[in-house]
C-alpha cells in the first residue's frame, strides 16, 4: 500500500485539475447516455417505422399549412395520418341518389364549422361531437366523409385502430391521450375512424386491460372537449355493424345518418353518374337497368358498370386477334397494306344486361355461401 501523505489529500484541487474532472465527467455521461439510446433503439423494431412517421408528419404539417406549432413524440405519430383534403378529389357532385341526407349533413354539421363567426352566440350553436355514419356496405359512406371533409375546410384525420396499439405497456394510452390534443392543436378538425365497430365495440369482461383502458382513455378525453367553449373537434365513424357499438360511443355520436340502400330512383341517377362521359349506344335504357337491380348498393352498379364496358375491350380485342390472322393470310399471297385499328364499340344494353346476369351469379353464390355459414351445427 502507497505511502500518501495525509496533506496531499486534503489539498484543494487546482482550477485546471477541476475543469479536467469536470470535462472527463461530462464526456463520459454523455457516451453513457448515446451508448443507452442506441441500445433502446436497437431493441425497439418500431424504431424505423416511427422515424418514417415523423418525417411524414412534418411534410404534411407544412403541406396542410400548420407551422409553428410544437408537438411531441406521440402527436407526430399521430399526425402521420392527417390528410391534405385539397388532394382528396371526391365531391359532392361524385355523390347521387342521396341528396337528403347530403343537406342534412351541411345543415347540421357543416354548417357550425363553415359559419364559425356566426355561431359565437352559444354553445348551442358549436357541431355535434360526433357523427356516426351507418348501413350496408358499398352504399356511400366513406365516399360522403371524403366528400365531407373536402367541403367543411377542417383538418381531417384518419384514425386507425392500428395507430393506437403499441406492445409497450401504455404506450396505447399516450397515443390515444395525443390524438384528442393534437386535435386541439390544429382544430377545426375532423377525426374519421372507418369501420368504428371494429375499434369501439361493445366492452365486456374479456376484453385485454389495454384495450379496455384505450377505449375508457377515448372515451373520457372524447367527453372532455365539452370543457372548452370554442371547441371545433368532431369524431366521425363508418360501420356497417352499428349494433356492435359500445352504448357509451352511441351516446356520444348524437348525430346518425343512415344510408341505405338505393331505391329505383336513387339507382337510376347512380348509374346516370357512373356512365357520364361514357360512350353509349342509343338503345342503353337506364330505367330498365334500375328496376331491375332491386338489393344493389351504389358499388354493386359500379361494378356491373365495370363488366359491361370490358364486354367491348373484350369485342374488340378478338376483332383485332381474327384482323391479325386474316393479315398473316393475306402477307402470303397479296399484301394489301396494313390494317387501321377501329374504335371501341359503345357500351349496349346488351353489355348492362349480361353484366347484370353476371351480378346476379355473384350476389347469388355470396348469399348461398353467408347461409351455410350460418347454418347452426347439430
Amino acid at each position: 500500500m502507497l505511502d500518501v501523505p495525509r496533506d496531499a489529500l486534503l489539498r484543494p484541487l487546482s482550477r485546471s485539475e477541476v475543469l479536467g474532472l469536470v470535462v472527463r465527467l461530462t464526456i463520459f455521461g454523455a457516451a453513457t447516455y448515446f451508448s443507452i439510446k442506441w441500445v433502446v433503439e436497437a431493441l425497439d423494431p418500431t424504431h424505423k417505422q416511427k422515424l418514417q412517421a415523423k418525417k411524414k408528419a412534418e411534410q404534411l404539417m407544412k403541406q396542410i399549412g400548420v407551422e409553428g406549432i410544437k408537438l411531441n413524440e406521440y402527436e407526430m405519430n399521430i399526425a402521420a395520418h392527417l390528410m391534405d383534403t385539397q388532394c382528396i378529389k371526391v365531391t359532392w357532385r361524385d355523390i347521387a341518389g342521396l341528396d337528403e341526407v347530403i343537406a342534412e349533413l351541411q345543415d347540421s354539421v357543416l354548417l357550425p364549422f363553415q359559419k364559425r363567426h356566426l355561431f359565437a352566440v352559444s354553445r348551442l350553436f358549436q357541431p355535434p361531437k360526433g357523427v356516426l355514419l351507418y348501413g350496408p356496405p358499398g352504399c356511400g359512406k366513406t365516399l360522403i366523409a371524403k366528400a365531407t371533409a373536402r367541403a367543411s375546410g377542417c383538418q381531417f384525420m384518419n384514425l386507425q385502430a392500428s395507430t393506437l396499439t403499441d406492445k409497450w405497456y401504455g404506450e396505447s394510452q399516450k397515443l390515444t391521450s395525443a390524438v384528442f390534443s393534437l386535435a386541439m392543436k390544429i382544430q377545426p378538425c375532423i377525426i374519421f375512424i372507418d369501420e368504428i365497430d371494429s375499434f369501439l365495440r361493445n366492452r365486456s369482461s374479456l376484453d385485454h386491460e389495454a384495450t379496455a383502458m384505450m377505449k375508457a382513455q377515448f372515451m373520457s378525453l372524447w367527453d372532455g372537449l365539452d370543457t372548452s367553449t370554442d371547441c371545433q373537434v368532431m369524431v366521425m365513424g363508418a360501420s356497417n355493424r352499428p349494433q356492435d357499438i359500445d352504448p357509451a360511443i352511441l351516446r356520444r355520436m348524437p348525430a346518425t345518418f343512415h344510408i341505405g340502400l338505393p331505391n329505383q330512383r336513387q339507382r337510376h341517377d347512380i348509374l346516370k353518374l357512373i356512365l357520364a362521359g361514357e360512350n353509349l349506344s342509343n338503345t342503353v335504357n337506364l330505367r330498365e337497368i334500375a328496376e331491375r337491380t332491386e338489393g344493389f348498393s351504389g358499388s354493386d352498379l359500379r361494378e356491373l358498370c365495370r363488366d359491361a364496358a370490358l364486354y367491348r375491350v373484350r369485342d374488340y380485342v378478338r376483332k383485332q386477334q381474327m384482323k391479325q390472322i386474316a393479315r398473316q393470310l393475306q402477307e402470303c399471297d397479296t399484301d394489301d397494306g396494313p390494317v387501321n385499328e377501329d374504335r371501341l364499340r359503345p357500351v349496349t344494353q346488351l353489355d348492362l344486361l349480361f353484366g347484370l346476369d353476371k351480378m346476379k351469379e355473384s350476389k347469388h353464390a355470396e348469399s348461398s355461401q353467408s347461409s351455410l355459414t350460418e347454418m347452426p351445427l347439430d
